[in-house]
């Protein structure tokens, strides 16, 4: 997995698994009621010798029929779609395939929901790249769960905003996420303000470089903050003048284990 560069917990783009297919690719079935997503993700996934789009759905009983008939290795469903949405259709698609979220859609309860539904992942489109997203597959294939960093980052902002409140989230899927998941929202949120003053980051630069520490990319950090890469390179250089680091494994060191007096 990697961390540092692109965040939650997708596959790095070149990661590899052992095949135990005896060669034979895996059968995905796409469910997406935009006709250009749908031919776009097949078109890139037929493009891989070990993947195989066995059909594609246009709702959530379409998608359900087609999981019947294929029989496929995972599903790649949509949230929105007219007739029987996605969150409607998840709990009876789990049962016949691993499901992964592949959407538009980024609120917290709709995260959480598709999760505490079954899905072995939840990919925001926007946040991976093709490579990503074959990776993502083949791991699912393999039960290994996937999360882009905008579903991570929308269940953390969830817990912190309601510290003393018991959730619904599983302590499983949550224990897939960004390592700072793990920390007080409270504490988190206190070293995120103390580091700001010490380091004497402005507040744009102090929302990049907690961004950085998350796990995102430039180019999701740029998505997230409606800002250039460009604009987000400079900030990167001034962030990293000021926390004395070169790497961004320095800077996030630097600004996740600070001490203070």
């Amino acid at each position: 997995m990697t961390e540092t560069e692109r965040g939650g917990t997708v596959p790095n783009a070149d990661a590899t698994y052992a095949p135990d297919r005896g060669g034979t690719p895996l059968r995905i079935v796409i469910a997406d009621d935009n006709p250009v997503v749908r031919a776009g993700l097949t078109a890139l996934l037929h493009g891989r010798e070990d993947i195989e789009v066995a059909a594609e759905a246009t709702d959530g009983h379409e998608a359900y029929e087609a999981a019947l008939r294929h029989r496929p290795d995972v599903i790649l469903l949509d949230v929105r779609m007219p007739g029987v949405d996605g969150i409607t259709a998840l709990p009876h698609l789990v049962v016949l395939a691993p499901v992964m979220m592949l959407t538009y859609s980024r609120e917290s309860e709709i995260v959480r929901e598709a999760l505490r539904l079954g899905a072995g992942g939840y990919l925001v489109h926007g946040e991976f790249t093709a490579d990503e997203l074959t990776a993502a597959v083949r791991g699912m294939a393999h039960g290994r769960p996937v999360f882009t960093v905008t579903a991570a980052n929308t269940l953390l902002a969830h817990v912190r905003e309601q510290p003393d409140r018991q959730t619904a989230i599983s302590a499983e899927p949550l224990s897939q996420l960004q390592p700072v998941v793990a920390q007080s929202s409270t504490g988190r949120r206190a070293v995120s303000m103390r580091n700001r003053e010490d380091f004497r980051l402005s507040s744009r630069e102090a929302e990049v470089m907690e961004l950085i520490a998350a796990g995102m990319s430039n180019q999701q950090i740029a998505a997230t903050c409606f800002i250039s890469e460009k604009t987000v390179k400079n900030h990167i250089n001034r962030i990293f003048a000021k926390l004395h680091s070169a790497t961004r494994s320095e800077a996030i060191a630097r600004w996740l284990g600070v001490r203070h007096a």
